[in-house]
């Protein structure tokens, strides 16, 4: 087995200031993603359209605020929501402590939707077309992410087997090894839905398909990947076996499936603008 290497959280200390590693990938997710963004509008149909306008770096920029605030405000909420309404109901103040940690992906991206929906419908562009635009964009995002958990120690897996050999020993979880599920999920809803979706993106794709692509492949993968991640102390598996995160994916699941299956059956009037 092997031992969790200690890394220290804070990256840099400037007198009473700390920047931590956490904060420095969430920077790099925003990064990323501006820099795959502007290799998107290259692609088509980004590259051909006319109507309202066409796509511009600004574009790019205006998308980039926008998610940003959907994600910090939609993560924050959706954790709130999600897991700990009670307690958070009792103290309210807390809510706005960002600092002591608690966001979801999945408020994140409810919260990333309806800043979408806000930012086509002011430039009077399909939100299926910005939402598509993005979507391939995103995965490297949720794994620089995974690796900020790693480095925080946080979001450990489930015991694993003696003879796996890569178990880790994470402090604060007990003497035992664990799956080291932060880099299962870096591996998966990370870095192997990015290339399947940047492939799938790149090729003609009638509006909503790579949107239902994100959608559900990101369920899928997240709920194999909850199977080795430990359950919230205060949460446990709930029905069917199952965690929370699992739970919260099977809508995404059905939804993107949806989606896609309703997209593919419409013609495509985007080339045409």
């Amino acid at each position: 087995m092997l031992m969790y290497p200690q890394i220290d959280p804070v990256a840099v200390r400037l007198g009473p200031l700390a920047v931590h590693w956490y904060g420095i990938t969430y920077l790099v997710a925003f990064g990323l993603f501006y820099w795959l963004a502007t290799l998107r509008l290259r692609h088509q149909p980004y590259a051909s359209i006319t109507q309202p306008t066409p796509w511009t770096r600004r574009d790019v920029e205006d998308l980039l605020f926008y998610g940003v605030l959907g994600v910090i405000v939609g993560g924050r909420v959706g954790y709130v929501l999600f897991y700990k309404p009670a307690y958070y109901a009792t103290h309210p103040l807390e809510i706005f402590a960002v600092w002591q940690g608690g966001m979801s992906f999945h408020g994140g991206m409810l919260g990333v939707i309806l800043a979408m929906m806000w930012w086509a419908r002011s430039r009077g562009r399909p939100w299926l077309q910005v939402t598509d635009f993005i979507a391939p964009c995103v995965p490297v995002g949720l794994a620089s992410g995974r690796i900020g958990n790693f480095i925080n120690g946080e979001l450990w897996g489930r015991v694993a087997g003696p003879s796996l050999p890569w178990g880790m020993v994470f402090p604060g979880a007990g003497p035992l090894p664990r799956h080291p599920s932060q880099i299962y999920q870096f591996l998966g809803e990370g870095l192997l839905l990015f290339v399947l979706l940047w492939l799938y993106a790149r090729q003609p794709r009638k509006t909503g398909q790579v949107s239902g692509a994100f959608l559900f492949g990101y369920g899928v993968l997240r709920f194999v990947a909850e199977y080795f991640r430990e359950p919230d102390a205060f949460l446990g598996l709930q029905a069917l076996g199952l965690s929370r995160g699992q739970w919260l994916c099977v809508p995404m699941i059905l939804a993107g499936a949806a989606l896609w299956a309703w997209a593919s059956r419409w013609r495509d009037a985007t080339l045409e603008n």
